[in-house]
């Protein structure tokens, strides 16, 4: 426990800690290409977006932490949080993992040692509350791949991974 309270003691740290240890949770329960998809209510306005006062605070936000980011090999938001997730339910995912962010990293003690945590924190919730139609109708996948999650937080997690471990059960 103590390597995890070393690494997650720095925002860039926590941010990693939040995404590797809950992301495959919130990818889980989305439904894979072929499958049924997600409410169809699932969409922002493009104006969101374009309002240039809470870019900058973003960007502002985003550049001053990565000044501080020692992990310049791995990326927590890409292209790679899609992988095998229809477009369709891309909306949803990205929504989730805003969830994560703003209430495990933003709106932690992380928010006394940046300036505008709060503001964008409040900015982004809001965005996630515009999308509270915004649901996925087959969470029980999440439940039925527990044990996948499971294994892979053991062999992400801890010094011994399991042998033949992340192998879904027949």
């Amino acid at each position: 426990m103590a390597s995890l309270h070393t690494s997650a003691s720095s925002f860039p740290g926590w941010l990693l800690f939040c995404c590797c240890c809950c992301l495959p949770l919130l990818t889980s329960s989305l439904p894979l290409k072929g499958a049924p998809g997600a409410h169809h209510a699932c969409r922002l306005r493009k104006v969101h977006f374009q309002q240039p006062y809470i870019r900058n605070r973003t960007y502002t936000l985003a550049k001053t932490a990565s000044a501080s980011d020692k992990d310049t090999d791995n990326r927590l938001i890409g292209q790679q949080l899609f992988a095998n997730i229809r477009e369709n339910n891309r909306c949803y995912m990205m929504k989730s993992v805003v969830e994560l962010v703003v209430k495990d990293v933003l709106l932690t003690e992380v928010k006394s040692q940046y300036a505008n945590v709060e503001e964008v924190a409040q900015f982004l919730a809001s965005l996630t509350s515009e999308l509270s139609s915004c649901v996925n109708l087959h969470s029980t996948k999440a439940i039925g791949e527990l044990d996948l999650l499971f294994d892979y937080m053991e062999n992400a997690c801890t010094d011994a991974p399991k042998k033949g471990g992340n192998k879904k059960k027949n």
